[in-house]
């Protein structure tokens, strides 16, 4: 009766605190919504990736008027993660390394003020984080030219069509997502491999 007990006291705590466990938002612009959704998904402590838009003055906006450049929004990745298994440094660590921070309003072949590097920091603490990653990896010289990475206070966030969410999932032999996404995601597995979920 007491071992029935305990391991009945052991289920109730283990589900307490899982349902106390406090998630965290981060939201990242860094390119082409779908490259970022990619590599953010597979991340440990990560439980949602959703592909939207943010920082601009347009409600409810569409993709087409997105990609118009009219709008102000960047195409953003809005990220739940469990900061006791991945920290806000850790997910600046990943932003900074898979794309470059150096060009500005473009990612590769993307060009556009959607495409623009953007923190969108959800607290202070996240844009402290944010501010000094910045600086210490502009003094680094990691590259060349400056980084010009905007970092600027969260604000509405808009969830992108459906059919832009799992897009690499669901897409994977489109050639966007072979020439582009593919290996953008390969290379991110090689340096974060221990970061990986199972």
């Amino acid at each position: 009766m007491r071992i029935q007990l305990f391991i009945l006291l052991f289920i109730f705590a283990q589900t307490l605190s899982a349902q106390t466990k406090k998630m965290e938002i981060a939201t990242f612009g860094n390119g082409c919504f779908w490259c970022t959704e990619a590599i953010f998904q597979e991340l440990k402590g990560v439980s949602k990736a959703v592909s939207g838009y943010m920082g601009g003055e347009v409600k409810n906006p569409t993709y087409k008027e997105v990609c118009s450049g009219t709008t102000g929004h960047a195409e953003v990745l809005q990220i739940t993660y469990d900061p006791s298994v991945i920290s806000f440094d850790e997910l600046l660590e990943v932003f900074w390394k898979t794309h470059d921070p150096t060009t500005l309003n473009r990612q590769g072949n993307d060009v556009g003020t959607q495409y623009r590097s953007a923190v969108f920091y959800h607290n202070d603490e996240q844009k402290k984080l944010s501010t000094e990653y910045k600086k210490k990896l502009d003094a680094s010289g990691a590259w060349s030219d400056p980084i010009v990475t905007e970092i600027t206070e969260a604000s509405t966030f808009y969830a992108a069509e459906d059919y832009h969410q799992e897009y690499f999932n669901l897409n994977g032999s489109q050639p966007y997502c072979n020439f582009v996404i593919r290996p953008k995601v390969e290379k991110f597995r090689e340096v974060f491999g221990d970061k990986l979920k199972g």
